[in-house]
């Protein structure tokens, strides 16, 4: 072959390389992020600053004019905002993630308002870090939220959940040193609360109160969360509250208001409070959760009509359990539950007339069953009056004090 042909040879694979190289180049430049859909916008952010060129701010003005779905990648460690951003609007979709997770947005001089104000569909917030905002982080007026491995730090409300939002899901998240870490407005169809950390939140992790029962939709699930400090409030929302930690609450594990609530399955542990307390409750159910090591009542029922408290295990708390001036037209029962050692009373019945079945009070150091008459401040009496069938309730000393079927006030241990 002559020379001439070499070198032409030469160049067509030279050419040939290079085509290769560029269209390897053009794929890779197209070929959406880990996690990112095909197609879909991507805007980096690349500043730190609040306004400007590659900020934050201008990301979600860019998302928000989009015509599809849009993510939005935080390559910056730190960014602090001065002044309100724009609400995510677009109704495709918008993913916010932090490319090296622990990202942090301080808002710490704004003044009011939200950081996030979420009212485009389909929006989603991965491995962020929201500090100091002196209202809600994250304000959710649209359905199909999703946060994800993310912290909420000194916030008045971590993620307030307005009335008109569905499918949220909030998971192995972080909400510490807030007022309220996560807060429901209303029933809220498909919103799932799981493997949560909630640390020292002041009024409540979790609080989902309304004036009137909410009969809309499914429960809010809120499950296999661990809460330090703060625990879940509960008022005329339907929750399920199963499989959770909750240690050294300050006022109440769980505390229940109305109807619609399911507590199943939780550990509750230490602290100066009480467990659970069901205050004017109607048909909630209290069942295979154990108490230990509560300095008060590790389940208090108070005021409440048709709620069920089954299969628990209480021990080594300072009482066992209370029924308060229930409703004696639609009384409380309790039913095969098991109070080991406790402090003082095992269980007490002040002004109500609960149904009492099959439940073991075992050690205790006072009363195993005392029952006592309520006096209302204008004089009336209320008469404590439980039924009692099959429960065994044992003194420290293994002697038999009260057993068997038995209506009106009962034998004094």
């Amino acid at each position: 072959m002559s020379t001439r042909a070499r070198l032409g040879v030469a160049v067509t694979v030279l050419l040939l390389i290079a085509g290769l190289a560029g269209l390897g180049w053009w794929y890779q430049a197209k070929r959406p992020a880990p996690g990112q859909a095909a197609g879909a916008l991507a805007v980096n952010v690349t500043s730190s600053a609040d306004q400007g060129p590659g900020t934050l701010r201008e990301a979600l003005f860019i998302v928000a004019g989009t015509n599809g779905k849009a993510n939005v990648w935080i390559r910056v460690k730190s960014i602090a905002i001065e002044t309100p951003l724009p609400p995510l609007v677009n109704p495709h979709g918008v993913r916010i993630v932090a490319e090296e997770p622990g990202a942090e947005i301080d808002a710490h001089a704004l003044t009011s308002g939200p950081l996030f104000d979420v009212a485009g569909a389909d929006t989603s917030i991965e491995g962020l870090t929201l500090r100091n905002c002196v209202a809600a982080a994250i304000l959710l007026r649209a359905p199909q939220f999703r946060l994800r491995s993310s912290t909420i730090d000194s916030c008045d409300v971590g993620v307030d959940v307005a009335e008109n939002a569905g499918e949220v899901l909030l998971e192995r998240d972080r909400f510490s040193n807030d007022r309220i870490g996560v807060r429901f407005a209303a029933a809220s169809r498909n919103a799932v609360v799981v493997g949560n950390d909630f640390l020292k939140d002041r009024e409540a992790g979790l609080w989902a109160v309304r004036g009137e029962p909410d009969t809309r939709g499914a429960p809010i699930s809120i499950r296999e969360n661990h809460f330090t400090g703060g625990g879940v409030v509960a008022g005329n929302v339907p929750v399920l509250v199963e499989r959770n930690e909750f240690t050294d609450a300050t006022e109440a594990a769980i505390h229940l208001v109305g109807a619609g609530a399911v507590i199943r399955g939780n550990h509750v542990s230490g602290g100066a409070a009480m467990g659970i307390i069901a205050e004017n409750a109607r048909e909630a159910v209290i069942d295979s959760n154990e108490l230990d090591h509560l300095a008060a009542y590790g389940i208090m029922v108070r005021g409440s009509a048709n709620t069920l408290v089954r299969a628990n295990r209480v021990h080594n708390c300072g009482y066992g359990m209370a029924f308060v001036l229930g409703d004696p037209r639609s009384p409380s029962t309790a039913t095969d539950n098991t109070i080991i050692e406790p402090q003082f009373n095992g269980i007490d019945v002040i002004g109500d007339s609960p149904i009492l079945r099959r439940n073991q009070v075992l050690r205790p150091h006072a009363f195993a069953l005392h029952a006592a008459d309520f006096q209302q401040p204008g004089g009336r009496n209320v008469p404590a009056h439980p039924f009692l069938e099959g429960n065994n309730f044992l003194r420290a000393d293994s002697t038999q004090v009260a057993s068997g079927d038995m209506g009106g006030t009962p034998r004094q241990p």
